[in-house]
Parts: C-alpha cells; sequence; structure tokens
C-alpha cells in the first residue's frame, strides 16, 4: 500500500520537525520510530520520548486508505538527506516493512505495529491559555535559557519557569549561581499561573519557533503544556516542584551602578578568559570611580589585565565572578550597553538593559 508520493524536501520538513526529540538508546526501542498515520490525503507524523510530544501533518497521502505504522526515525531522516534535492519519493508499506524508492534508489526499513506506539494522552481541559507571535514567544526563551540547570538534583532547576500574571508572560530560569528575567507585555490578561517546562521542550522550542509574526497558542493544564503553531503541536509534561521566589532574588536599590559598552565589556572579558584555567573560571574585577580593571591568572602564575574606563563615581568595589556567567548573558544580548548595579564585594550583581525594565540578569558573586 503506498502511503506518500511526494517530492524530497516536502516529505523532509516533517521529518525534521518531529526528529529532534527522538533518542538514539532508549529502553523502550519503539521510542526510537515515529508513528506515521495516514488518513487519505492527510499524514500526521508523530514522535514522543513520554516526556514530550510533536505532532505535525502534510497533505502528501497517496490513496484514500486509513493506515499507520511506525519506522526508525533517524534511519529515514538519513535516507531522504542523502537523496538527491530534486527527486520524488515514495513510500509504500508491504508485509511490515516500509519501502523508500526515489529514482532508480530503493530501501526497505523494518516496521513496529502503529498500536504499539505509546502516545501521550493530551490533558481533557486547560486552566489558562495565551496566544503571542512565535518571535516573541522564541525572545523569551532566547534571553533566558543559558541560565537553566542540567542535570541538577534540584530538579525543578532543569528547566524554565512561565508565569501568566495580569497582563504580562514571565520567563525565569536559573541554575543557583545566576538568575535570568524576561518579561513581555500583551493585551491579554491573565490570573497568575506559574509553571516549569522541562529544559528538553524548551530547547526544540527554540529550534521549531520562527521569528515571525504568526501565532502560537499555548495551553497550560495542572500538569502539561500544549504549543500550537503553524501546523505543528507540541505536548510536553511539566516539571513538579517549588520554583524559588525570583522576586526575591533581584536586588532593588543599589546605587553602585554604571553603564558601558556590552561589545568593549565583552570583548575584555573574552580576553581575560583565555587566563582562566578549565575547572576555575574566575576573573576579578576592580571597580572604582572612573575605572574597571578586569583580571584573571592561572595556576602557572599567568596573568591578564584589561581596564576600561567607565562613568562612575560610587565605592571601590573589589568582586570576583565566573567569567562564564558574565560572558553568556552579554553573548545572548544584542543591545549596544548594559548596567551594571552592585552592593559590595559579597552581594550579587544584577546586569540590566538601560531604560528596559523586562530584562534582568542576576549573578552571585565568587570567591576568588
Amino acid at each position: 500500500m503506498q502511503l506518500v508520493k511526494t517530492t524530497r524536501d516536502t516529505l523532509l520538513r516533517p521529518l525534521q520537525i518531529v526528529s529532534g526529540i527522538v533518542e538514539r538508546r532508549h529502553t523502550m526501542p519503539i521510542l526510537a520510530n515515529i508513528l506515521i498515520r495516514k488518513d487519505g490525503e492527510n499524514v500526521s507524523f508523530l514522535s514522543t520520548d513520554t516526556e514530550v510530544q510533536i505532532t505535525t501533518h502534510a497533505a502528501i497521502g497517496s490513496g484514500a486508505e486509513v493506515t499507520g505504522t511506525t519506522v526508525a526515525a533517524r534511519k529515514l531522516l538519513d535516507i531522504l538527506r542523502a537523496l538527491p534535492e530534486s527527486g520524488d519519493v515514495s513510500l509504500t508499506l508491504l508485509n511490515k516493512r516500509l519501502t523508500v524508492q526515489s529514482g532508480k534508489s530503493r530501501f526497505a526499513l523494518q516496521t513496529l505495529a502503529a498500536e504499539e506506539f505509546p502516545t501521550v494522552s493530551v490533558a481533557d481541559s486547560y486552566n489558562a491559555s495565551v496566544t503571542l507571535p512565535q518571535k516573541t514567544l522564541k525572545h523569551l526563551f532566547n534571553m533566558v535559557h543559558f541560565s537553566m540547570a542540567q542535570q541538577d538534583i534540584r530538579y525543578y532547576l532543569n528547566g524554565l519557569l512561565l508565569v501568566l500574571d495580569g497582563s504580562h508572560v514571565i520567563a525565569v530560569a536559573t541554575d543557583g549561581h545566576r538568575l535570568a528575567f524576561c518579561q513581555v507585555e500583551t493585551e491579554q490578561s491573565f490570573e497568575r499561573q506559574e509553571v516549569i517546562i522541562p529544559r528538553k521542550t524548551i530547547i526544540e522550542l527554540q529550534r521549531l519557533l520562527e521569528e515571525n509574526d504568526d501565532p502560537v497558542q499555548l495551553d497550560i493544564a495542572a500538569s502539561q503544556v500544549k504549543l500550537t503553531f503553524a501546523d505543528i503541536e507540541l505536548v510536553s509534561k511539566l516539571v513538579e516542584g517549588k520554583f524559588p521566589d525570583y522576586t526575591r532574588v533581584i536586588p532593588k536599590g543599589y546605587k553602585n551602578d554604571f553603564t558601558i559598552s556590552r561589545d568593549e565589556l565583552l570583548r575584555s572579558l573574552q580576553r581575560a578568559a583565555i587566563m582562566t584555567s578549565d575547572k576555575f573560571k574566575g576573573v576579578r574585577c576592580m571597580i572604582e570611580p572612573g575605572i574597571m580593571k578586569i583580571s584573571s591568572t592561572n595556576a602557572d602564575q599567568e596573568e591578564a589585565v584589561e581596564e576600561l574606563e567607565i562613568d562612575y563615581g560610587g565605592d571601590k568595589i573589589d568582586i570576583g565572578f565566573n567569567v562564564t556567567y558574565l560572558l553568556d548573558v552579554l553573548n545572548n544580548l544584542k543591545c549596544e550597553q548594559v548596567n551594571i548595579a552592585l552592593g559590595d564585594s559579597n552581594s550579587s550583581a544584577l546586569i540590566s538593559i538601560p531604560d528596559n525594565g523586562d530584562f534582568k540578569y542576576v549573578v552571585m558573586p565568587m570567591r576568588i
């Protein structure tokens, strides 16, 4: 039975969309497969790792039959990528084998029954919904994603806190050493909702969301979030647990602050980072009226010193930071200037964008 007959690129796109979450090694071999369902002309492609599920559709079906199967995602994707770009491709299902044919190339792949595929059950109802342009949601995630923890024992840090509050949608991420906060204002109004979206889901959404004004609908249930945009539906389980109170972490009222060129500071820190060791990424920042001095040393007694002129008239402060945490935020921002506010040598630093209260980055000091 022929499932699909179309051009190579038309088939490749939905497969690339769903294959991002497929893991090669899994306790359930069928999870290395994607589920292909055909109902007449409409063909759906679905993948899951039991935590996240992605579905997309394409009108590329051949014949009026209704059927389904599962096939190894990576093999099918690799075959299509290796085929000529301009060629036509057909997928045919016969005797539990899926045949991929293009020109004089033919590949026969093993399949597993569609009925055995463990799809994630979608929630019956949702507590809250928000609709945003794709580029707005992508911007929110991009501004904070680098602060998410990786495989932290405090599992609630291995994700991103999404907050609906009044007319604002807020994203917060922290690994316990630094915290990033970003918010956007909408014309919608919400009762306060807080959910933690897993790290893997955020990374996948950054890949799938595009820089356009097309809408993305985000529906929140008790233990699940669903995002619908373009011809994609992504369903993800939420992380259980209590996220730290970010409002208490973000310092207020620091009197020592100055504005500096983001690019100039970034390049100075990149040069200073060369002299740090792999294990100890510390740089020392000495700030006094008119001057910011950045220095680093390593176990071989090598040293780097950078001096920057700043418009600053506050206290003399000698403070250390993990240079990676500073580079992460400066690389991620696109503004020309950043504002740095400090309390004393033992207090966290607050990095923000001048005249913009929608982004804040807090980084803890490090003993040098």
